[in-house]
């Protein structure tokens, strides 16, 4: 756990690049529809909108980097806290996440009152089940690729790459369902503001699943993993 003036840093890049966050993906909105005048089932369109989220995701890398640490996505933090001391994991969960979450709400309420009318956010057309699995799988695939990158790649801007491909991939499977969000904080922005953040839909679909697919990536990465860093610090020893 960073000290005060650390930890105070890294709870207002939270706040920051949340709020950020929710609203870079309305802008983006913006651009390619209103702006360039793509419809919402436009090939072009949909490629010209996967470009510049791309590059948008290389920007949040980047203030990731510039913050030490900062970041727009629970998911991104629980995934690390778990595996740290329990000091850091009470910071994560305390603090650090709830930064997120009133970052963007913040967002998406100076984003409704700017746009009025721009929309609701994530919306869950399949039942509270198929939607708790939908936003599982894609959760947990994240997450196990993101360990992964981490491991075995150390190149950042080739990590950055594969993670932001497989995070809008990710996205496109599942925007059909649920929205293909893998943010709970992005979402409960969108569902404060709207009255849905204590149904159980929000709470089941958005929160419960990928918090658990998160918890079950990580465990399954370390079941898989941790044999051959056991093999090598044995191997060091001798």
């Amino acid at each position: 756990m960073p000290g005060g003036a650390g930890a105070r840093r890294l709870l207002a890049a939270d706040f920051a690049m949340s709020f950020m966050w929710v609203w870079s993906s309305v802008l983006i909105k913006i651009f390619v529809h209103r702006i360039l005048g793509y419809g919402s089932l436009d090939a072009k369109g949909e490629i010209i909108r996967c470009v510049v989220s791309l590059l948008n995701m290389f920007f949040f890398a980047f203030l990731g980097k510039a913050t030490d640490g900062g970041t727009y996505n629970p998911l991104n933090l629980l995934s690390s806290a778990i595996s740290g001391d329990f000091s850091n994991f009470l910071f994560t969960l305390g603090a650090r996440i709830p930064a997120q979450v009133v970052g963007s709400i913040c967002g998406v309420r100076l984003i409704l009152d700017t746009f009025p009318g721009i929309g609701r956010g994530p919306r869950l057309n399949v039942d509270i089940a198929k939607g708790a699995l939908t936003e599982g799988l894609l959760t947990f695939a994240i997450v196990f690729i993101s360990l992964a990158l981490s491991r075995k790649i150390t190149g950042s801007f080739m990590k950055t790459w594969i993670s932001s491909v497989s995070k809008i991939s990710l996205h496109i499977l599942g925007s059909d369902l649920t929205g293909g969000c893998m943010n709970p904080a992005s979402v409960m922005g969108w569902a404060f503001a709207n009255g849905e953040h204590i149904s159980k839909e929000h709470l089941i679909v958005y929160w419960l699943a990928p918090v658990e697919a998160t918890l079950a990536a990580v465990w399954i990465f370390g079941l898989l993993f941790q044999p051959k860093k056991d093999e090598m610090i044995r191997q060091k020893s001798d």
